[in-house]
């Protein structure tokens, strides 16, 4: 019991001390990164190609369930979650930023090609 207790905190401690993985998105000359807004993204990239706005539903605990109706209606909204697609040029993939509450969720690259 004492190896498990041992092994477990050595991950966690560990798991600190790692490296955070996320993608950037380099804009004439600057680093969009999770965390920025989406005015700073907008500033520094410029119009993206296409954007999607979508309201995903909110999950409650235990067992990750969305918030059933009407309380998800009238209680708990849904979040506004936006996509903005940019074309970064020829031998480039293709990136996806996606914002949350304003601010950059996550960064994604494609390699499927704009015609």
């Amino acid at each position: 019991m004492k190896l498990f207790v041992r092994v477990g905190f050595a991950a966690v401690v560990l798991a600190l001390f790692l490296p955070a993985q996320s993608e950037t998105l380099r804009c004439h000359g600057h680093i969009i990164e999770t965390g920025d807004s989406t005015l700073s993204v907008r500033y520094h990239c410029g119009e993206p190609l296409l954007q999607y706005s979508y309201c995903a539903p909110i999950y409650y605990f235990p067992g990750l369930q969305p918030v059933p109706e009407p309380l998800a209606s009238i209680v708990v909204p849904c979040q506004q979650i936006d996509e903005w697609l940019y074309d970064r040029g020829p031998g480039n993939l293709v990136a996806t930023v996606r914002f949350r509450a304003g601010v950059v969720l996550s960064i994604r690259y494609d390699a499927r090609a704009l015609e």
